[in-house]
């Protein structure tokens, strides 16, 4: 907290510190203009020492340009060069473009031969030591790019200090064709080193010019400028100094008056700190009471989840067992009256018929002891399961067994199995596994009734003739195939059941094993029986929570559906 101390009487306190940069922006002015004049002056000079070479480099352009051996110029005759190769159908096309090389060659030596003749005589005459034509996206008969013209000056190039005075000129002829370009390239050397030397001397003798005007015309600047800022310092210093001491004598008025103030406002700081602790004293009881009020609350949500939860299981196995009761009573029934007829057919028969009359009361036996294990397996909880050791592998192969026959005959589909020779041994409920599995065999041959009844309302809905009858041929042809497929994954087993039915979107997938839940509609059955309970892969997914094991589903509209199934192995 501020104790509201006056500050020291200024003499004792620094300065203020100067800043130059504040006078920045009524300086610029000057700078910018003195920055012009000094690179006019610096621009002059280059011009003046560049100019003699763009002079020589100009009447060397205006040589290529414009010589004319036999009445054309080198440009002109590049450019009938380049029009020849690219006239395929002209006669006599090859000796053409011959010749004309041979004329630019021709041309090429009678340009440099004057060069050559009077090179000692005349210093002005350019010493020529290389003068070439290169073409760029221009070909020859054959598709190969152009060959380059050249002529090289028998004459060796200068070495040592004599090697800068060489220069290039590149001149690019126009030849009104896109993508085609020629380059002419000169190599020369057209000064004296005498008239080179006098050059340099030349232009060192008007750089010491400009320095003896730029030097001490700068410094003075710079002075000039100094000593304003100097002066202006001085001012601002003794301004502050003024304002410094004003500032004190008010200070020294109102010494008392701060001190009185302070002591009131500590006074007032006890008393806020001590509604301060109040407050939070009852802010923690506040929040210690919201605590538990919020555990209790998730005491009771846990509660009331886990009740819920079981009341979802008793209602579950409630439906399967109504479900599973309503069958036996009617598949009972319905053997009744076959019983006692074979009962009847094997008091009056004998021979082979007694017997064949003898193997289908066995196989209704069979029927009936079969549906009291099913009726024993849904009504006893999961979580009861008799845990014994099952062969995974063997369970596959006597479901395909059991089913084949039935869904070849009255489903009209294939029932596959592909499992490995030998065994793979869990920890399970035979009873509750072998329902699981069969469960997901029913859903797949559910799934397969669906999507050839769809395959023939899609070609129902042909308006063509021609089209419904192909599309009806195809519906009526259409095969079901449901694939149990069994292998090892390390210390897992996996077991699949895939079909080529009508698939699931991703909402079905996500909602298909909730009790209660289907999509299944009155025609998908086979025998006119009506939709699922929404009750078969519930029982599945609670089977599979209690005997360890994970359930992946892989499915998309009208491209099938696979379950895989993985369990733990029993360690040998």
């Amino acid at each position: 907290m501020s104790t509201g101390a006056i500050p020291p009487y200024p003499e004792s306190a620094d300065a203020p510190r100067f800043s130059p940069w504040r006078y920045a922006g009524r300086l610029a002015p000057l700078a910018v203009l003195w920055a012009v004049l000094v690179g006019l002056l610096a621009w002059l000079l280059a011009t003046r020492a560049n100019w003699n070479e763009e002079s020589d480099r100009a009447d060397v352009r205006e040589w290529v340009d414009n010589t004319r051996v036999f009445r054309k110029t080198l440009a002109e005759l590049v450019k009938e060069y380049v029009d020849l190769l690219h006239s395929p159908d002209l006669p006599n096309r090859a000796d053409r473009v011959h010749d004309k090389r041979a004329e630019i060659r021709q041309h090429l030596e009678a340009m440099v031969e004057p060069t050559r003749m009077y090179t000692a005589q005349l210093p002005l005459f350019p010493n020529v030591y290389a003068l070439e034509v290169e073409f760029a996206g221009v070909s020859d008969a054959d598709g190969a790019p152009a060959e380059p013209l050249t002529w090289t000056s028998p004459k060796p190039r200068p070495g040592g200090s004599a090697k800068a005075q060489l220069r290039t000129l590149e001149v690019e002829p126009p030849l009104d064709r896109p993508g085609a370009r020629a380059t002419v390239r000169c190599v020369y050397q057209l000064h004296s080193f005498n008239r080179m030397q006098q050059q340099q001397d030349e232009f060192r003798h008007w750089q010491t010019i400009a320095a003896g005007v730029i030097v001490p015309t700068t410094l003075l600047a710079v002075f000039l400028v100094v000593r304003a800022v100097r002066r202006e310092q001085a001012r601002e210093l003794e301004k502050w100094r003024v304002a410094a001491e004003a500032e004190h004598r008010e200070r020294e008025l109102l010494a008392a008056q701060v001190e009185r103030e302070l002591i009131e406002r500590n006074l007032l700081e006890v008393r806020v700190r001590q509604q301060e602790l109040e407050r939070a004293s009852e802010e923690l009881g506040r929040k210690l009471l919201e605590q538990e009020l919020n555990a209790a609350q998730h005491k009771t949500r846990a509660a009331e989840a886990e009740r819920e939860a079981l009341e979802m299981k008793s209602q579950l196995y409630a439906s399967i067992g109504i479900m599973a009761g309503s069958y036996a009573h009617n598949i009972k029934n319905l053997l009744v009256r076959p019983n006692d007829l074979i009962a009847r057919c094997m008091e009056a028969a004998d021979g082979p018929q007694h017997e064949m009359l003898d193997e289908v009361k066995s196989t209704l036996g069979t029927v009936t002891e079969r549906l009291q294990q099913i009726l024993r397996t849904v009504r006893r909880d999961p979580a009861n399961a008799e845990v014994t050791q099952v062969d995974a592998f063997s369970l596959f192969r006597d479901t395909q067994r059991t089913w084949a026959e039935m869904g070849r005959d009255k489903w009209k589909l294939t029932v596959a199995a592909d499992v490995p020779p030998g065994s793979a041994l869990v920890t399970g409920d035979l009873s509750h596994l072998q329902q699981a599995v069969e469960n997901l065999v029913f859903n797949a041959r559910d799934a397969t009734f669906e999507m050839r009844n769809y395959l023939r309302d899609e070609a129902k809905r042909e308006t063509d003739p021609a089209a419904r009858r192909q599309k009806l041929m195809a519906a009526a042809g259409w095969k079901g195939e449901v694939h149990l497929t069994a292998r090892r994954d390390g210390d897992h087993a996996v077991l699949e059941v895939r079909d080529n039915g009508i698939g699931m979107t991703d909402e079905v997938r996500r909602n298909c094993l909730k009790t209660h839940f289907s999509t299944k509609r009155d025609n998908a059955l086979y025998e006119g029986y009506s939709a699922g309970m929404g009750l078969g892969l519930s029982f599945v997914a609670m089977v599979l929570e209690h005997h360890g094991g994970d359930l992946e589903i892989e499915s998309a509209p009208l491209r099938g559906t696979t379950f895989r199934v993985r369990f733990p192995l029993v360690a040998e």
